[in-house]
């Protein structure tokens, strides 16, 4: 599907007023959706994009996913050593190179990698990891949108931001919000499933106990590793 032409004026327009912004947002995603390439197989990416299932949480558990999804800080990594600085420009340039197919902008490029290396590293999560999810959940689609609502980058569900967010739903598509929660989440679940990755995986898609997510999932993880 061609996307419609949008100027960088009707872009800041639609993005001055809240309402305007989600309507906005909501006419990118169905763009997005429109253009979801294939995975291996012939088999659309949005197959795979699952549904978390809302559940219970205890208070104490809520208000400490809600403090872990905040966003206050820019996502710019900070390092101890000059190695560990160095080892870091390397992955970015390596990974700059195999995400360039699926975004040619250089600067979209760095700001999406900075970013997704900053909330994985944040939430303890190894980056191939969030980033062979990312390309199972909505193979590197912002404004992706699954058949049952899933919304973003990592497939959030919105019910996530009523329960541990501002109840906005639409800041999903934020890029750094979208990661923030998609790695919260999944710590969140590996955490609930004693650090097994595959029921953990299984409980991100809602399908926990399959084999065919976790397995995508880790079989995409060898794509983005070093």
């Amino acid at each position: 599907m061609t996307q419609p032409a949008t100027t960088a004026s009707e872009t800041r327009s639609a993005m001055s007023a809240p309402s305007a912004r989600r309507r906005w947002l909501g006419k990118a995603a169905r763009w997005s959706v429109g253009g979801l390439a294939l995975a291996g197989g012939g088999v659309p990416l949005s197959v795979l994009a699952g549904a978390q299932k809302e559940e219970h949480l205890a208070d104490s558990v809520r208000t400490a996913l809600s403090a872990a999804v905040q966003t206050s800080a820019p996502p710019v990594p900070v390092f101890s050593d000059r190695k560990s600085e160095m080892e870091y420009q390397n992955w970015l340039n390596v990974m700059k190179r195999r995400l360039g197919a699926r975004m040619i902008d250089d600067f979209t490029r760095h700001e999406f990698l900075q970013t997704v290396w900053y909330e994985s590293a944040r939430a303890g999560l190894d980056v191939s990891l969030v980033l062979g999810l990312i390309q199972v959940e909505s193979n590197f689609r912002k404004f992706a949108i699954s058949a049952v609502g899933a919304r973003g980058l990592m497939q959030v569900m919105p019910f996530w931001a009523r329960v541990i967010g501002d109840g906005d739903a639409s800041t999903l598509f934020h890029q750094q919000t979208n990661l923030r929660f998609g790695c919260v989440i999944l710590r969140y679940y590996l955490q609930r499933e004693n650090g097994n990755l595959f029921y953990a995986l299984g409980r991100y898609n809602g399908s926990r106990g399959q084999a065919k997510y976790p397995n995508a999932v880790m079989a995409a993880q060898r794509n983005w590793a070093l």
